[in-house]
């Protein structure tokens, strides 16, 4: 994309098209470079919840917890630790909502961050499991943890590939409840291609393009961006690293 900015006349020109640059979709225009730069120079990795470093846009956090409080879900499956952070944040507001727990599962928990995890005041909502999120013995431990009844969200926040998000989605898209969703996130990595860290196989391998196929091929899901509950503004999309990540079951 080539992208011109005349802030003296106030006029955005990207690709040759003129608009003006306080306008929706000179923003969308500019969130988009924002993320790719942002991506790139591992902004993501300047945050933590709770004293735990959580490797996410904080957009897609907020959004993230709008939904938690739409849908109050008895269970979240998050698949990746990493640090802690993402688990640490859901089960921040199950605490708060008084309602919820966190099933966190990667394939290799590192002993300081396992520490860092169990000696957390959150830790009692979280249980850990290690092993490879899709092999059958871990998803058979996850089933096991899950109630008659109880409501079911799951995030998909591991291997990142497309083979691997797709094999998670059939392992754990019957989990999830009806009005509920599991989410394929990072699919950002569609966008990155041509950035310096990037890869140019992300254009198909990547989260997004296995959620749109997973959703194809199953009707009971469809994939839809969770409408925002307060909402003062002429905009209307998010400015996320989950782009098609939000699989609903209907």
């Amino acid at each position: 994309m080539h992208v011109e900015i005349d802030t003296e006349r106030r006029i955005l020109t990207a690709n040759g098209e003129a608009l003006a640059l306080y306008s929706d979709k000179a923003f969308e225009v500019l969130s988009q470079l924002w993320v790719q730069v942002g991506w790139n120079q591992r902004y993501p990795y300047t945050f933590s919840w709770m004293g735990v470093p959580v490797i996410q846009l904080p957009e897609d956090l907020l959004r993230y917890q709008e939904v938690i409080a739409r849908v109050q879900p008895d269970v979240i499956i998050e698949t990746g630790i990493a640090h802690g952070g993402s688990a640490i944040f859901a089960a921040s507001l199950c605490k708060a909502l008084g309602k919820g727990r966190v099933i966190a599962v990667d394939i290799d928990i590192r002993a300081h961050n396992r520490e860092r995890i169990e000696q957390h005041a959150l830790f009692p909502y979280i249980t850990l499991i290690e092993g490879s999120s899709v092999a059958p013995e871990v998803v058979a431990q996850v089933k096991a943890l899950i109630n008659s009844g109880e409501s079911v969200l799951v995030v998909l926040d591991s291997d990142h590939s497309y083979a691997h998000v797709s094999a998670e989605l059939a392992a754990y898209a019957p989990l999830v409840t009806h009005g509920s969703y599991i989410v394929a996130t990072d699919g950002v990595m569609q966008d990155l291609t041509d950035v310096p860290r990037g890869r140019t196989e992300w254009a198909q391998d990547n989260p997004a393009q296995a959620a749109r196929d997973f959703a194809a091929n199953h009707p009971e899901f469809v994939i839809e961006e969770p409408s925002w509950p307060f909402n003062q503004s002429t905009l209307n999309r998010n400015i996320t690293h989950w782009p098609d990540a939000w699989l609903r079951k209907i």
